[in-house]
């Protein structure tokens, strides 16, 4: 065979085999197109595809058909989150893969991002009681130090916290609102973990127009409107400072009962992303305190730790993410430090322009979007 005739027979041996592997790789998508839970969100309905699936890993399409920004969770009983993606905007799609365990479940769309949200009922089939197939070992030992890493969080917390509610109950105005920013800190960098407890984030976290009908406001945002805007300490205040610590410790104990997967530490990284987005982003959290930025921080540190620990397992099966993530993350780690001062607290964000709330904003989206991509690169087939 001459050296040309070769080279075309080798050619043409390419590129069969290359459209073989495309075609497999099409039916692949297909199939996991076919067999994801897909959610239409309106204003007005939650309409979900399946009520029935089995068990494990599941992966939930979502399409945004309403004029509302929504968000999506699935919720066990006691509206304890499996799983959640916010910030979906109108005319949006997004993705959720999760591993979600035999059971009964209900499915809510949030219109507006506030409420109870449109409900329904799925249910997850299979053997409630059946061993999980053996994951990677490298994603069991990343879920064992993300869980040691959010008790460490919620353990450092407390301290912080009782420094900051003592000098509420002392009246020292001044030094409680200095010890506000890092009494949050631990919480912020979990913060998904901490909403998976669905009683806990109500009392402690909740801003004032976040509050469902009948809600006593209590917790962080309580006490930062009398100690920044009306700049007061009387016997609410106190009772208020005790009920949040109780509120922590609670959330401190609960920690080794939280569900945590590969996916929901990738899906928790994104939820942290979102939650700069649609409130640090515009100053809506620490609308009293002006300390986003300590917030912001903080959320991406957590992002960043989940990504850690799931990279050994994410750059193997999707090295271009990788390489993407660790170059956003730096990239916003840097934009971060150009605001922080000598003694390690932020910027004021009121000092912040609009022009650079924008760039503030450019970095999160664009580290948001491969970060989305994170919990399907750590997904085990």
């Amino acid at each position: 065979m001459s050296a040309r005739r070769s080279t075309t027979a080798t050619l043409l041996t390419l590129a069969v085999a290359t459209a073989a592997l495309a075609g497999c790789s099409q039916k692949k998508d297909d199939k996991a197109s076919a067999d994801a839970v897909k959610v239409n969100a309106t204003d007005t309905a939650c309409e979900v595809s399946k009520t029935s699936f089995p068990a494990g890993h599941v992966v939930i399409d979502i399409t945004n058909k309403g004029s509302k920004t929504t968000e999506v969770y699935v919720y066990a009983t006691g509206d304890k989150i499996i799983t959640e993606r916010e910030n979906i905007g109108p005319g949006t799609k997004a993705t959720i893969n999760a591993e979600i365990k035999a059971g009964s479940y209900e499915v809510a769309c949030k219109p507006g991002m506030v409420g109870d949200g449109i409900r329904q009922k799925i249910t997850a089939t299979g053997d409630a009681s059946a061993a999980a197939a053996p994951a990677d070992p490298r994603l069991t030992a990343a879920v064992d130090a993300y869980r040691t890493y959010a008790q460490e969080q919620a353990d450092a917390t407390i301290p912080a916290v009782e420094a900051f509610t003592g000098a509420i109950k002392a009246g020292d105005l001044e030094k409680a609102k200095s010890l506000y920013a890092p009494s949050r800190t631990g919480w912020e960098r979990t913060e998904p973990v901490a909403e998976s407890f669905g009683d806990v984030d109500p009392k402690t976290d909740t801003r004032e127009d976040g509050l469902e009908a009948g809600q006593e406001w209590t917790g962080w945002h309580k006490l930062e409107k009398s100690l920044f805007a009306e700049a007061k300490i009387g016997d609410d205040e106190k009772k208020l400072a005790d009920q949040l610590v109780a509120d922590l410790k609670d959330w401190q104990k609960k920690i080794p009962e939280a569900e945590i997967t590969a996916t929901s530490m990738a899906n928790g990284a994104k939820e942290l992303l979102d939650e700069v987005a649609t409130g640090k982003i515009t100053g809506e959290e620490e609308r009293y305190s002006h300390t986003d930025l300590a917030d912001f921080a903080a959320n991406v540190e957590g992002a960043q730790k989940a990504y850690e620990l799931l990279k050994p397992v994410a750059s193997e099966k999707d090295a271009e993410l990788a390489k993407t993530l660790d170059s956003e993350f730096a990239a916003i780690q840097a934009l971060l430090a150009k605001y922080k001062q000598a003694d390690g607290t932020y910027t004021s964000y009121d000092k912040v322009t609009e022009v650079e709330r924008k760039t503030f904003s450019d970095a999160v989206n664009s580290l948001g979007e491969p970060l989305s991509k994170l919990g399907a690169a750590v997904v085990v087939k």
